[in-house]
């Protein structure tokens, strides 16, 4: 079986994205879209995938140059604002679903596992949203330690670590809990899913959750989690399988189980270092299959997910919305989610290709991940625009491009970490080590 290709996969998408079918089911009402208009469904999607982050009226500009000389064309700001209106930021689920359906089906060859597992990480962040009525009653008001009003949501994501995949991203308010907002992305799992936490995470009943749909964790958890974990601590021992209860506190009256339902889960002890110890758990009860040794590495490729918040945040600079409504907010969020799976998409096909570069060099290299988005500005919206045979060019085109903007993988780099470098809300001369690129 040979692996699917980049082109036949965004051909499905853009199929997708000229279907009546999507129009109908994602226009806000049935009698939006009706009419042919110069801002017609399909358009208004390549539109708000294009990184919409300057002044709405320089990017409209640059938009309707891309594909049409013909200055009838053009459309209005006001024009899109109340466009985009009409239609459920959902839409872009929907594009994200159709990239991953291809990808993870029949597609052996080219999906990364563990041990069989596709290996998913689940966390949380902040994100700062623009300050409006709206948004402050959707999602509550914040306040920092200077007392400074803001707006946040508690924003959610399930990523596929070896494959660089975002399965699922949601928001909401930051009261909704993160074991809340985790539970909504389990319905994108599946059986041979081994799914990676963070200590905030565990609990009884969420770790009941995994059993009820059959699906596999790891999970870190504080030394104080339980009376069970203290003494696994305390005994030195590297590996043992305990019983979990509910606690005494935990409510109980609407679970399906009882105090005295038990949950067979298998802690591990990992040394850190300087006396420093973390513990794991896992429904990976057996030592044969997946020996102790392994689970620090294992632990440790969680961090992908960290990785991919900050892209999500400094190099696709998410937080630079192009509206002050939620609809706007949801569209963009969810917009960039499927962006940031176009970019893995092409960047993977390159993969092999950048092992044969790499050989006999001091360094391995890797795409720029920062300059690849910059890149695609502009070539997204060609390549799904409804011509026949680009997909082809453009696709080639990005591929030659990335290869071009390499950067060395240094190993076992370290920096350490200063918690209150910027506690004193000085503004550093330079903000980080690279350039904006979108």
């Amino acid at each position: 079986m040979k692996k699917k290709t980049a082109i036949f996969i965004f051909e499905k998408i853009k199929t997708e994205i000229y279907s009546n079918s999507l129009k109908i089911e994602f226009r806000v009402s049935k009698e939006h879209f009706t009419r042919n208009r110069k801002q017609r469904f399909p358009i208004l999607l390549l539109f708000m995938l294009n990184f919409l982050k300057k002044s709405l009226a320089l990017e409209i500009e640059n938009f309707i140059g891309l594909f049409s000389p013909n200055r009838d064309s053009k459309f209005t700001k006001s024009a899109f604002v109340q466009a985009r209106k009409k239609i459920k930021p959902e839409v872009f689920d929907r594009l994200s679903q159709v990239l991953l359906n291809e990808f993870y089906t029949d597609n052996e060859p080219a999906i990364k596992l563990w041990k069989g597992f596709r290996l998913l990480a689940i966390d949380g962040t902040r994100m700062t949203l623009p300050i409006t009525n709206e948004l402050k009653r959707i999602y509550g008001e914040t306040k920092n330690q200077h007392d400074t009003v803001l707006v946040q949501a508690r924003c959610s994501v399930i990523y596929d670590v070896l494959n660089k995949y975002v399965l699922d991203g949601i928001i909401g308010p930051t009261k909704r809990g993160e074991r809340d907002l985790a539970l909504t992305h389990l319905e994108h799992c599946k059986s041979k899913d081994l799914i990676i936490y963070d200590r905030g995470y565990p609990s009884y009943d969420f770790i009941h959750q995994h059993l009820k749909r059959n699906l596999d964790y790891l999970m870190r958890v504080k030394l104080s989690f339980s009376k069970v974990v203290k003494d696994f601590e305390k005994s030195g021992k590297k590996s043992l399988v305990v019983e979990m209860y509910p606690g005494k506190n935990t409510k109980i009256s609407d679970k399906e189980y009882t105090r005295n339902s038990a949950i067979k889960v298998r802690l591990i002890r990992i040394e850190l270092g300087k006396g420093n110890v973390e513990i794991l758990m896992t429904s990976l009860l057996n030592s044969k299959l997946y020996p102790t040794g392994q689970f620090k590495e294992l632990y440790f490729k969680r961090w992908g997910v960290e990785t991919f918040y900050d892209e999500f945040k400094n190099k696709l600079k998410v937080e630079h919305f192009s509206g002050y409504s939620n609809q706007s907010i949801l569209q963009d969020f969810k917009a960039t989610l499927f962006v940031s799976n176009v970019q893995t998409l092409i960047v993977s096909e390159l993969e092999d290709e950048l092992k044969e570069n790499n050989q006999g060099k001091k360094y391995d290299y890797k795409i720029n991940t920062n300059i690849s988005y910059g890149l695609l500005k502009n070539r997204i919206v060609a390549l799904f625009f409804d011509e026949k045979s680009t997909e082809t060019n453009i696709v080639e085109e990005l591929k030659v491009l990335f290869k071009s903007h390499l950067v060395p993988i240094r190993p076992d780099r370290k920096l350490e970490r200063k918690p209150g470098k910027y506690r004193a809300r000085i503004k550093p001369k330079i903000p980080k080590n690279q350039k904006d690129a979108i």
